[in-house]
């Protein structure tokens, strides 16, 4: 089949890889010059399986009136006249119920695992490169009662094939010696050996180029319009090119792959979707001081940051701030996480030459992203991954590529439906 993605970020490009490898014949279509521009460009960098715990959960309400009124709070709701905005939020304290938690946490965990291995498998296939470490992740508490809360998360996870292992303080600084200088703060924290980490924007761009060599046709600097249905299914997709002109691409199936802008393009066809844009930062640090900075990828609990190792930059990421679709790069925020890192790392890097960016996570209430068909026969559904899209790209890639196909994809796709 012919097969159209919009978008190239990581989310679309893995959807490219394997519905190319299922035998489509695929092109993608992104509004940017080159893949892997938007929120895919400078993220967390990590493949954190351990993070299958979805943002809402019972103890958040307490901890967002705790931060109101910060500038740097790690989640901040910007409250603006926006129906979407307040429709999502009352739907997020919802998913905050204990069963409701545990259900998420379980349907997140199962994707990521999925992604994770295939990943692993991806590398093997490919040999590509991306600044990636295998390390493991760290995650570190200096908050005792969110220590036993990640402690009981962890139960849950080891239930279906997380493995998160207690850490004593002491044992974490033998883990990952640069956190020598924060063990005075630390209460506990846990480790996963099978988690990793690396450059998104990196693998993205890469994955992009073998997408080439095997066929996979990239249409840059294309702006895409509207969806063009008719009856039960979508005949086109209709695009303006920053060159100049437009033109209209026909396919026998689409996906739709545009992250926060996905509910945009949805909306005209009468699909609704619970995706909301939350805004996170991060900074790049130019390291100075290899030994003064963490091998291991990092979390931090209390602070909501994690740090990896992307070769000589430090990347530390994280926050979430609600304000619609703004873009622009708050630095007192960015000040606010460069703070932590002196604190924690004083003598890693040049600080004063940080890139600061801010980019829309594509966030759920549930967290549970849409790996889905639509109402509309031959229209697909590959968004919604909120903090988790790198993590979680090459595994709903495949179920995509597999539901294109006609095919059962080898986990449920039940959690991840438009109609779920």
């Amino acid at each position: 089949m012919k097969v159209i993605v919009l978008g190239a970020g990581v989310v679309g490009v893995a959807s490219a890889w394997f519905l190319n490898r299922a035998g489509h014949e695929v092109t993608v279509v992104e509004r940017q010059p080159a893949a892997g521009l938007e929120t895919s460009y400078a993220n967390g960098g990590q493949i954190s399986v351990s993070h299958a715990e979805p943002w809402a959960n019972p103890a958040v309400p307490a901890q967002i009136l705790k931060w109101l009124g910060r500038e740097d709070a790690p989640l901040l709701f910007r409250l603006r006249a926006d129906t979407a905005q307040w429709r999502w939020g009352m739907q997020f304290l919802l998913e905050c119920l204990p069963s409701r938690t545990r259900r998420n946490t379980i349907g997140i965990l199962r994707l990521a695992l999925y992604s994770r291995a295939l990943l692993k498998a991806l590398r093997a296939e490919t040999g590509i490169h991306y600044d990636h470490s295998e390390r493991g992740i760290l995650h570190f508490c200096t908050d005792r009662a969110q220590f036993n809360a990640a402690l009981k998360a962890a139960r849950l996870m080891a239930e279906f094939g997380c493995e998160r292992v207690p850490q004593t303080p002491q044992q974490m600084v033998a883990l990952e010696p640069a956190l020598a200088h924060a063990l005075p703060q630390l209460v506990g924290g846990d480790y996963v050996q099978a988690d990793e980490s690396g450059d998104a924007h990196l693998f993205t761009q890469r994955l992009a180029e073998l997408c080439g060599t095997h066929g996979v046709k990239f249409l840059y600097g294309a702006e895409i319009e509207k969806l063009a249905p008719g009856g039960d299914c979508v005949e086109s997709v209709h695009i303006r090119h920053a060159a100049g002109g437009n033109q209209t691409l026909v396919a026998d199936a689409y996906v739709v792959a545009l992250g926060s802008y996905s509910p945009l393009l949805m909306r005209p066809l009468g699909i609704r979707l619970s995706i909301y844009p939350v805004k996170g930062y991060s900074v790049t640090i130019p390291i100075t001081n290899s030994a003064a900075t963490p091998q291991v990828s990092l979390t931090d609990d209390e602070h909501k940051l994690v740090f990896s190792r992307l070769g000589e930059r430090l990347r530390v990421a994280g926050t979430a701030e609600f304000n619609g679709y703004d873009t622009s790069v708050n630095e007192l925020r960015c000040d606010a996480i460069l703070r932590r890192v002196a604190e924690l790392f004083p003598r890693a890097g040049d600080f004063g030459s940080a890139l600061r960016w801010a980019g829309l996570r594509p966030a759920t209430p549930s967290n549970l992203p849409y790996v889905s068909r639509t109402r509309y026969r031959n229209l697909f559904l590959n968004a919604g991954h909120g903090t988790l899209g790198w993590t979680m790209a090459c595994g709903s890639g495949r179920v995509l590529a597999d539901l294109v196909s006609g095919r059962a994809p080898e986990i449920d796709p039940a959690a991840y439906a438009v109609t779920r």
